[in-house]
């Protein structure tokens, strides 16, 4: 069978505190390491989805209700389902984000921010911003 959990690919969480959340895998890691024995991926995601937004708002208002919350965190194998979708992330992006140091975390939240702010902004991967119902 084929290696399928790859950089891009879209993920539903399926445990822990950002269970039923989506995220796309940063990098991947099916042998494990030193620290984590298990098959693990890193993974940034969207904790807090963008609000909708009416014609009768003002400009600040939407600039608010329309914020993407990210979160980064290392999950198992087991505790994820990939769905059908890919999201490309930028190259520049993938080889800066670490969940390693806590310094290194705020940075790389910070810039995974920055890039879903903007695809949800140009209109890409709307299905990866909308609150998934079940």
């Amino acid at each position: 069978m084929g290696k399928f959990l790859k950089t891009g690919k879209v993920v539903l969480l399926l445990h822990g505190r950002f269970a039923g959340r989506k995220a796309v895998i940063v990098q991947n890691s099916d042998a494990g390491t030193k620290e984590r024995s298990y098959g693990h991926a890193l993974v940034a995601g969207v904790d807090k989805s963008p609000l909708k937004i009416r014609k009768g708002m003002s400009k600040k208002r939407m600039a608010f209700r329309s914020r993407v919350r990210p979160f980064i965190k290392v999950v198992n194998h087991n505790h994820m389902m990939p769905t059908r979708y890919n999201l490309d992330l930028p190259s520049d992006a993938k080889g800066k984000i670490s969940a390693a140091e806590e310094s290194k975390k705020v940075a790389s939240k910070k810039l995974v921010r920055q890039v879903f702010q903007s695809r949800y902004a140009a209109g890409k991967n709307k299905w990866f911003f909308q609150q998934l119902r079940f």
